[in-house]
């Protein structure tokens, strides 16, 4: 079905970054880029965090922001939303064409916005993300999950690379009934702490293998590590995940493709 080596073919999701929460992001750590998607003739990132722009333009081969036809913020947290500004800026070629289609929580431009007002006009609109809700860009659809529990409006996505499902769980408190939404034959989860840590609203991983077990996709790819999860060394994590569930687990790293 799809295999992780270097992209070659038309459809592809590339890791520019699988840093999570606040230490490992600023320590850069691991990279904080976010996660494009090539499918369907359309360009897509998500979540571009710190340093997004300069992991696209170090990609091998290199990835083009002014070939996107959409950005999608999960939610307005620096480690997702520290690039967004110029990432518009690069997509629309600095405003001087009018491209593309931002997708975001209604609080990432309210209040103390993470997209500058002066940028809202570059791209061809801003559509606001709400729960259980489908969008599309070009030939690229996508539904959102229920709310998610965290300090700010955070929705998971769920979308289709041919006619493989693939789920992106973002930041939240692990909830009853998370793993509703997120069947699919490719489950991407972030994974912060080692250990539960209540008292943040992030995912560890017992809390993760519970998802997978739920889930039961055909592959499960770990990302978004903290402190924690790195010292714990996630890709070893991943092989006693896929030992004891039966499941193919593996651990993102900085730049790795899926190919479809």
């Amino acid at each position: 079905m799809v295999g992780i080596k270097k992209a070659k073919s038309a459809d592809f999701i590339k890791f520019l970054g699988t840093a999570g929460a606040r230490f490992v992001m600023i320590k850069q750590l691991r990279a904080s880029g976010g996660i494009w998607i090539s499918s369907a003739g359309s360009n897509v990132l998500v979540d571009p965090g710190p340093g997004s722009l300069v992991r696209c333009a170090g990609s091998r081969p290199k990835l083009d922001p002014s070939t996107l036809d959409g950005i999608i913020l999960t939610h307005r947290h620096l480690d997702h939303s520290g690039d967004i500004n110029v990432i518009i800026e690069a997509m629309t070629e600095g405003g001087f064409k009018k491209r593309g289609v931002v997708f975001c929580p209604q609080d990432a431009l309210m209040g103390d916005p993470v997209i500058l007002k002066y940028l809202r006009k570059f791209p061809e609109k801003i559509e606001i993300l709400k729960a259980d809700s489908d969008y599309r860009i070009k030939d690229f659809a996508f539904h959102t999950s229920m709310e998610h529990i965290h300090p700010c409006m955070t929705y998971g996505l769920k979308f289709k690379i041919g006619k493989t499902a693939v789920s992106l769980l973002t930041d939240t408190k692990y909830f009853s009934g998370l793993s509703d939404f997120y069947r699919a034959d490719i489950l991407i989860i972030s994974v912060v702490f080692f250990k539960p840590w209540p008292e943040i609203a992030h995912l560890s991983l017992p809390e993760a293998e519970e998802i997978i077990k739920a889930v039961s996709p055909k592959k499960a790819i770990l990302t978004h590590f903290g402190m924690t999860m790195l010292e714990a060394k996630p890709h070893i994590q991943a092989e006693e995940l896929t030992r004891r569930l039966g499941i193919e687990v593996i651990a993102a790293y900085d730049g790795m493709s899926v190919n479809f």
